[in-house]
């Protein structure tokens, strides 16, 4: 198909959860609402806007950053998916060039992550101190799209179990040095220990927060602190126990509990009115394109369907100032053979994926 090709998309065109058009076209890459005169190409179908994965690491596999052609295959899995905005939630890899394609995904960066020294895993982060972190949070505040992302928690050895890895005063200054610059901050973190003081020194998200407590859910829910609770990447936990069972056993225990209640400390975000956004996790030791079973095991969760759905569609881009199925927006848009609000599980098989107004999948 053409770049100047006018797709005329038609059925039930899911502007919001119960806003229902029956069709809009796709004009040089843009989407509108009122019937141009060119002849068009239809199709038809359930319509979303193109989902969000809010937690992605384009960029980036285990061992570390990949090259351009691994970003690219990791790029396209997740637009064959139905992804279309990412938020890549820290990279050691430059993808600026992907930008420059109109057939792939949007990306939002956080920059690098930035780490404690000999706190995350190797090869992907600025591994600093304390007093260096202002300097890096502003660095990456400079590089990113509009976010910064810490580790909050990791492995200590020496304690031999999950510990907070940033002091109160020195996590409060960068934070307000990200936002000094226009950035928001977000947080990885499976424990307990660091949450209320990212959240007190003004932190705008965290993510996984499986050590989210009837204690620290409360002021979440106050602050208006979102979470991304890449369940499928919390499903490896086990696993990751296993391992360290003989080495760090507190750890792996710790590991075990925060797994077991895992759907629990989810569903008691939500009920309390913590905001909820779907992520995958992708790219580090996960696969990409898992963005459908992401949404599925927030229903497990026990979030109601819609709002799982709303999790990677129009709430996620309200939540990341992106449009939706808008006038005049960038014509990213996933069709659908039936009603994805009634069965989240269709979100497993894409009927056409359209980005910039071109049928790429």
């Amino acid at each position: 198909m053409s770049d100047h090709t006018v797709l005329h998309v038609k059925g039930r065109v899911l502007v919001g959860p119960e806003d229902v058009r029956d069709e809009l076209w796709c004009v040089d890459g843009r989407i509108t609402f009122e019937r141009p005169s060119a002849e068009a190409v239809t199709v038809e179908g359930w319509v979303l806007p193109g989902l969000v994965d809010a937690h992605c690491h384009v960029g980036l596999d285990r061992h570390g950053p990949v090259d351009e052609a691994t970003s690219e295959k990791q790029a396209l899995t997740d637009r064959d998916a139905g992804t279309l905005l990412i938020r890549d939630a820290g990279s050691p890899s430059d993808t600026r060039w992907i930008d420059e394609r109109e057939d792939l995904p949007k990306i939002i960066r956080a920059g690098r992550h930035i780490a404690r020294t000999r706190r995350y895993i190797r090869n992907y982060a600025h591994e600093i101190e304390p007093a260096d972190l202002v300097e890096y949070v502003g660095r990456e505040a400079r590089r990113g799209d509009g976010w910064v992302k810490l580790v909050g928690d990791w492995i200590d050895r020496d304690a031999g179990d999950l510990t907070a890895c940033w002091p109160r005063a020195e996590v409060g200054a960068a934070i307000a040095e990200a936002h000094r610059l226009g950035a928001r901050v977000t947080a990885h973190c499976f424990a307990e220990d660091s949450l209320r003081d990212l959240v007190e020194a003004g932190i705008d998200c965290v993510e996984h927060a499986t050590g989210l407590t009837e204690d620290t859910i409360p002021l979440f829910a106050e602050r208006g602190v979102a979470i991304v609770p890449t369940l499928v990447n919390i499903a490896t936990f086990p696993h990751l126990a296993d391992g360290g069972q003989e080495k760090f056993p507190r750890w792996s225990a710790h590991m075990r509990r925060l797994y077991e209640r895992r759907y629990d400390t989810v569903r008691a975000a939500f009920d309390a009115g913590v905001p909820v956004f779907v992520g995958t996790d992708a790219g580090g030791s996960l696969a990409h394109g898992l963005v459908a079973e992401e949404v599925e095991e927030l229903t497990r969760a026990g979030i109601p369907p819609i709002d799982a759905l709303a999790a990677t569609a129009w709430g996620a881009r309200a939540w990341l100032g992106r449009p939706s199925l808008e006038e005049g927006a960038p014509a990213d848009l996933v069709v659908y053979g039936e009603d994805p609000r009634a069965d989240v599980r269709v979100l497993a098989a894409p009927r056409r994926v359209v980005v910039n107004g071109r049928v790429v999948g």
